[in-house]
């Protein structure tokens, strides 16, 4: 289990300049694009532009903060306004995104097809984490106790192995609220 805070997580701008990138977690640790199983990462998009393809992986997006964006391109016609949402889609296809006012900030986890797949959900009670192969849990609103320990939003846990860790999230206040990333393999 490793315990992580999005705060103190560096941002990576992005290329084309529309956004940046804090990796939370990636399997396997240090992988690149061309060569992650999966990878769990908060961006913040500044600007319309494209999204990039990931030919092969399926992705999810889910808008934690900001007035949103709209996703478009083959099959896809999105607007992904609502906060806590998630919204699947295939890497393959190329998306333009536009702002739907300001700056937004989305959550988002890709896991390569036929190696991994991966479910998210938010979570409003008693959740256990690390049974799964490998996974996350994130705090979004209030405060959660993690086995006695106190978790605020943008804090958690991500794990991956082979031996269960199991660990018990309790929310603290009334309206918090957490996402639960499940990760399996194929």
């Amino acid at each position: 289990m490793h315990r992580f805070d999005l705060n103190r997580v560096a941002a990576s701008p992005w290329k084309n300049g529309g956004g940046s990138t804090r990796e939370i977690a990636c399997w396997p640790p240090g992988a690149d694009m061309e060569a992650f199983a999966w990878r769990i990462s908060v961006a913040t998009i500044a600007q319309a532009g494209p999204f990039s393809a990931f030919a092969g992986v399926d992705r999810q997006i889910m808008l934690l903060d900001g007035d949103g964006v709209h996703l478009r391109g083959e099959g896809i016609d999105h607007v992904l306004g609502d906060p806590w949402r998630p919204f699947a889609f295939s890497g393959d296809v190329a998306l333009d995104c536009s702002l739907l006012g300001g700056t937004s900030t989305d959550f988002n986890v890709m896991a390569r097809r036929g190696r991994w797949q991966a479910q998210v959900a938010v979570r409003d009670g008693r959740t256990e984490a690390g049974r799964t192969g490998a996974g996350l849990c994130m705090v979004l609103r209030g405060g959660w106790l993690a086995d006695g320990a106190s978790l605020a939003p943008g804090q958690g846990w991500w794990w991956s192995g082979s031996a269960p860790q199991p660990l018990d999230l309790e929310p603290r206040d009334p309206g918090a609220r957490l996402v639960q990333v499940l990760l399996q393999p194929v």
